[in-house]
């Protein structure tokens, strides 16, 4: 009872930031990666906003390097919803000279994505942009404020943020400001497990074991691709895994695992020692990895 209550809460501060939004921007976009914390967001959405549609587009900044599973997930929910989807590539942004693609054994395009972004923001003149992020997940997201602005370079200063009273969400911004939106701040990896059990949410396979080809370095285990640099002396094996974390295949370590219903996936978590984020081969570039990033305009 106890666990149901506080779901509930949750739901209904989500729901409350989400109708927000909507009474005090413009020009909305829910950032949409095929993810389980956007997947949540997308349900939140449909509740906030029943019986009618959700009144803003859903827009996925595409690496390249994604997992083919979640593509073909993001793509069914959308017409599943009949809502727009907005797709703005990478691939773009390099073929545009605007960003030089990574090379080497920890090349990845996750930190591409910040020009694609900020450049699809200023296309379409979005003045907030809802994502899932949530504070459990790592310390320079615990500093976000639920309203989070960025100046009209999209740049983050986390020592220059409004104070957030008694649920007072103020969506005032200056002109060529835009807002980041975080309603499930509030929330932690088992809270969003939680409520996908709950709601019965359908999910990308690949947050439930199965068997792929991988390889392991500096103690993760990542995924055999073409798209993932590789030593000669690395040996690809299959095994089981899951993925607890949804990104770029050259920033997003899997973890080894026998979970395939979402029960199991629970209880695995329960028993973690190890973060969400200890899978993220992209933090572990530097101590203030995501902190720079998102100073940079990375959500």
């Amino acid at each position: 009872m106890t666990e149901k209550l506080h779901i509930n809460a949750l739901e209904n501060e989500a729901i409350y930031i989400l109708r927000e939004v909507a009474a005090q921007f413009e020009k909305p976009v829910l950032l949409f990666s095929g993810g389980k914390d956007s997947i949540t967001l997308v349900r939140l959405a449909q509740k906030a906003f029943f019986p009618a549609k959700i009144p803003f587009p859903l827009m996925h900044i595409d690496t390249g390097h994604n997992f083919p599973e979640t593509i073909e997930f993001r793509d069914k929910l959308v017409e599943e919803l009949g809502v727009e989807l907005i797709v703005r590539n990478v691939q773009d942004s390099i073929d545009q000279g605007k960003v030089k693609e990574e090379s080497g054994r920890y090349s990845s395009r996750n930190m591409l994505q910040t020009t694609t972004l900020l450049d699809a923001i200023e296309e379409f003149k979005f003045d907030a942009c809802i994502g899932g992020a949530r504070r459990d997940e790592e310390k320079a997201r615990a500093k976000e404020r639920i309203f989070s602005v960025r100046d009209d370079f999209g740049q983050w200063d986390e020592k220059n943020q409004r104070p957030e009273l008694f649920d007072m969400l103020n969506g005032q911004i200056e002109l060529g400001q835009n807002v980041r939106v975080f309603p499930i701040s509030n929330w932690t990896e088992l809270d969003v497990w939680t409520y996908i059990e709950r709601e019965n949410l359908e999910i990308p396979s690949i947050y439930f074991a199965h068997k792929r080809k991988t390889f392991v370095r500096d103690g993760l285990i990542w995924t055999a691709s073409e798209h993932v640099y590789r030593d000669e002396e690395e040996v690809v094996e299959e095994r089981w895994v899951r993925f607890r974390t949804v990104g770029d295949m050259s920033c997003t370590a899997a973890v080894d695992s026998y979970a395939t219903t979402i029960s199991d996936v629970v209880a695995e978590i329960r028993d973690s020692s190890i973060s969400e984020r200890g899978a993220r081969i992209d933090d572990k570039r530097s101590e203030a990895a995501m902190e720079k990033r998102k100073q940079q305009g990375y959500f």
